[in-house]
């Protein structure tokens, strides 16, 4: 089954290398139980709120498809013109940056470690671990990078995807980056955990172009959950979750929920109804073990991104401001 798409996946086990400026074990001398001492904080982060996971995972996206994996997003200015402070970034949850701001000082408590480890690579670090504290696969995290110095609003124009982009915009996005179409629909697979505000995609319940005024790509039960959910002139702050099946476990159920028209996007309903594509949804939907392997080596490669070194960046010593 999916012959084509196996022998695709296989290529990518096969030809997959470490990214040039970046290594396993970075921290080998520096700070040996870096990994133990992130990993530990950001359990109990974790145990605190569930939230921890969806927004840690929502928040290495936005930091890495921007300016890189530099932890820019971090980043705060006083005037409100950092990346954090673009529209599409004001739906991301504060458990993301607190997750990331907690595992920093408890690396910085170490004294070996102290202004060693970068906030780019903690945020690295926390995304592994929250996908797998919720199911998800554990692998190895190459490390090495810097954090940025550079942070502002303007930057995130066309770099964040919309939910209401189809599959050519899409992948034409995840291209720019050295991103593949199967790297494309394995990293939307992390919406397996994700919610979203009935804001991001009430125009399919009640705006779209039709006599229903209800996207025909919608699953028509689904339609009626969702409008039950988010009634036309309710708050649109609600938060809907992406998986209404596991809501908190990452797992392939996403893209079988794509396969019964249950995508809650635009964005992640097109990579079912689009030919290209649906063959990858069906092999992810059918098997969790291509899902997984595709998955971890999608976000390797896009921890890869725009990675600073030497005098690119610092290792800042709080990661909402330069030194």
């Amino acid at each position: 089954m999916f012959p084509r798409t196996l022998l695709l996946l296989l290529s990518l086990i096969l030809f997959k290398t470490t990214h040039a400026q970046l290594h396993l074990d970075y921290y080998r001398n520096s700070c040996p139980d870096v990994e133990s001492i992130v990993r530990s904080a950001v359990q109990e982060k974790f145990q605190q709120t569930f939230v921890t996971a969806p927004a840690t995972l929502r928040l290495f996206f936005h930091d890495c498809l921007v300016r890189g994996c530099d932890a820019s997003v971090l980043l705060a200015s006083r005037n409100n013109r950092a990346e954090k402070d673009n529209p599409e970034n004001l739906s991301l949850a504060g458990d993301g940056f607190d997750t990331v701001i907690k595992a920093k000082a408890a690396v910085d408590n170490v004294q070996e470690c102290r202004n060693k480890v970068s906030c780019a690579d903690i945020l690295v670090m926390a995304t592994r671990d929250v996908i797998a504290l919720t199911g998800g696969p554990s692998y190895a995290v190459e490390l090495g990078r810097l954090d940025g110095r550079v942070s502002t609003k303007a930057s995130v124009r066309h770099q964040i995807p919309h939910p209401d982009f189809k599959l050519e915009k899409l992948e034409a996005m995840f291209a720019t980056h050295g991103l593949t179409l199967v790297d494309l629909i394995a990293l939307s697979g992390a919406h397996t955990i994700g919610f979203s505000h009935c804001s991001r995609f009430s125009k399919r319940l009640y705006n779209f172009k039709s006599k229903t005024r209800i996207d025909p790509t919608l699953n028509p039960a689904y339609a009626r959950e969702l409008r039950g959910m988010c009634p036309e002139e309710v708050d649109s702050r609600i938060a809907i979750s992406m998986d209404q099946t596991t809501p908190q476990t990452f797992d392939n159920v996403y893209y079988k929920n794509l396969e019964r028209g249950r995508g809650l996007f635009t964005s992640d309903q097109t990579l079912f109804t689009h030919k290209r594509s649906r063959d990858i949804v069906r092999l992810f939907a059918f098997n969790s073990t291509a899902f997984e392997i595709a998955f971890v080596d999608a976000i390797t490669k896009l921890g890869r991104i725009g990675v600073k070194t030497g005098n690119q960046g610092e290792i800042r010593g709080d990661c909402t401001i330069v030194n």
